[in-house]
């Protein structure tokens, strides 16, 4: 991918944004319920579809989620589809969290 890509939390709107070379591609809409963060939607235009930015998107988001310490819920099946097959961000879920205390792992 040639574009030049860039993630970013737009608080203001809701949602995730994924830029290619300064234009808007995509997003990700989402809600914050306590110390939780609920994503409902993902949405990328077709003229950008094809070139991983929607997986860029949700791995930037979800790299951002987990360094504000909040927890994930993915209503959005995009999210939930994405996080299923990232076991690196199942930790990130409530379902994550049943699977570590049930084998015993930690958060490292």
């Amino acid at each position: 991918m040639s574009d030049d890509v860039e993630v970013r939390d737009n608080p203001g709107q809701h949602r995730y944004e994924v830029t290619a070379d300064g234009e808007l591609a995509g997003f990700a809409v989402y809600y914050l319920e306590g110390q939780r963060i609920v994503f409902i939607h993902t949405e990328v235009a077709v003229e950008y579809e094809g070139r991983g930015l929607g997986s860029r998107l949700a791995r930037d988001a979800l790299d951002d989620v987990r360094g504000r310490g909040l927890r994930v819920v993915p209503a959005c099946p995009f999210f939930a589809k994405f996080i299923r097959t990232h076991p690196e961000y199942r930790d990130l879920t409530r379902a994550g969290e049943a699977r570590r205390a049930v084998l015993g792992e930690s958060d490292e």
